[in-house]
């Protein structure tokens, strides 16, 4: 008479386990691996933003300086990184950044900075846009009841909108902007 734990009835239950453990402790790796992935992506996107946004602020103090020596404006629109006023009437001018090419290799229309970031090497683009010539500078006009254009104000200033753009390595996209007064 055979025993009743016999190890014929035994076959394959542990072997069944084992594969079902294996099978639900793959599944918690590649979660784990997935969401690690993710994040790798997430960190890389924001380095790459970071050293964009870093290389167009760079960009826009060399375009300030610039704007600071009051540069020759072209006769008509941009060229080499300075340009006109542009026309408040004609959107595509108000923002004339946002046109396509303008930002293009050979449109002549910006300047490039070269900035260094470590071992990353950025060349941002700017340009210098003339708002407006002959304003009086914030609290420099009389504070009498006379409020009109004739007014006693003690000196002018130019302002300049300086724009700045600035690719990184993996695509990332930054413009930055400023107005620049210049006494």
């Amino acid at each position: 008479m055979k025993p009743i734990n016999a190890p014929d009835r035994e076959r394959g239950v542990a072997l069944a386990t084992v594969l079902i453990l294996l099978l639900v402790m793959t599944l918690l790796g590649l979660a784990a691996m997935r969401g690690t992935v993710l994040e790798e992506r997430m960190t890389s996107g924001q380095m790459d933003r970071s050293m964009a946004f870093q290389a167009a602020e760079a960009a826009l103090r060399e375009g300030e300086s610039l704007a600071a020596g009051k540069p020759v404006l072209p006769a008509a629109g941009c060229s080499n990184g300075v340009c006109t006023p542009p026309d408040p009437d004609v959107e595509s001018d108000t923002k004339r950044w946002l046109a396509a090419g303008f930002w293009a290799d050979g449109s002549k229309t910006w300047r490039e900075a070269t900035v260094k970031i470590g071992n990353f090497t950025a060349k941002p683009r700017y340009i210098v846009e003339l708002m407006a010539a002959n304003v009086p500078p914030s609290g420099s006009c009389t504070t009498s009841v006379d409020v009109s254009p004739d007014a006693e104000c003690s000196g002018t200033e130019s302002r300049y909108r300086v724009t700045a753009r600035a690719v990184g390595n993996g695509g990332a996209e930054v413009i930055l902007q400023s107005i620049y007064a210049v006494p």
